[in-house]
């Protein structure tokens, strides 16, 4: 079985996920194209500002699905924000997974771990939006199966017209990854949830944890900081957001941000939309 790594460049200056609205369509989105495109996800993970994959497919299918579910997903985007041209400026590197030296095992727990080195959790099982949760696990997923739903309701919750299983499940407003997601290669590959649990520990983005020297690492994710900017514009300055700021009220709120969230120049370029020079400046200046 061949099996492709696919990453998304990180935005800098805008985030694909503003809140949970937001990852569940991206949730759904995932399972949605790959049934459509009949591609097999082995692992995956979205983050607020770039997204992984982990695919059993050949590279051809590797690039329709990350050009499909980019192309969906930014559909979503301009729907509801009116966002346009966002996604296809973000690059994305697709890499081949040997089979030989466990690649595989080791890309998955990379994946895995990303939510972690972002300090949003302390381990993959606390983060809902990727696979996470999906391995290993005794008690069947919670929720109902997509076939108790009207074809109206589902594509209401799912975002997409694309007829799913029946017997997949839908909790909290997403498709379960278990419905979908090759669990049982996976499992076999890894063979002891102590074996996965080894290579989580061991993946670079746990070492990247382990190193860490600075003491100001971003508290908070950035869907919690994007709800709280506009409440910090109003109540500061009366005004909504951050384009309608003056120079000086700008400095105001960033230096807000960073100090009321823990928040580090790049997390505060990403929320704000402002450019990392930027964000500097005003810091700087303050």
């Amino acid at each position: 079985m061949t099996c492709f790594l696919i990453t998304t460049s990180h935005l800098e200056t805008h985030v694909w996920f503003r809140d949970e609205e937001d990852f569940k369509a991206g949730m759904n989105y995932v399972a949605s194209v790959s049934f459509s495109l009949g591609i097999c996800v082995l692992a995956f993970i979205l983050m607020s500002n770039h997204v992984h994959f982990v695919l059993a497919c050949s590279e051809d299918e590797a690039v329709r699905f990350i050009t499909e579910f980019k192309r969906v997903y930014s559909r979503y985007l301009n729907i509801k924000y009116g966002t346009q041209e966002l996604l296809r400026r973000n690059d994305v590197d697709i890499r081949f997974l040997s089979p030989e030296a466990e690649s595989i095992e080791r890309a998955i727990a990379y994946v895995q771990m990303n939510s972690v080195a972002a300090n949003n959790c302390t381990h993959p099982s606390e983060y809902p939006w990727g696979t996470g949760r999906t391995f290993f696990q005794v008690e069947a997923p919670k929720g109902r199966p997509l076939g108790s739903m009207t074809a109206r309701s589902r594509i209401k919750c799912l975002h997409s017209k694309v007829r799913l299983p029946s017997d997949w499940i839908l909790a909290d407003g997403y498709i379960c990854p278990r419905s979908y997601v090759g669990v049982k290669f996976v499992e076999g590959l890894f063979r002891t949830p102590k074996r996965m649990s080894f290579f989580l520990q061991n993946s670079s983005k746990a070492r990247q944890v382990l190193a860490r020297t600075d003491t100001n690492l971003p508290s908070f994710q950035d869907k919690v900081i994007l709800a709280g900017i506009p409440d910090l514009c109003r109540s500061l300055f009366g005004k909504w957001t951050i384009i309608d700021l003056c120079e000086e009220e700008r400095k105001v709120v960033v230096d807000q941000i960073k100090r009321r969230f823990s928040a580090d120049v790049a997390q505060i370029a990403r929320v704000t939309g402002l450019s990392y020079q930027e964000v500097v400046r005003l810091l700087e200046s303050f």
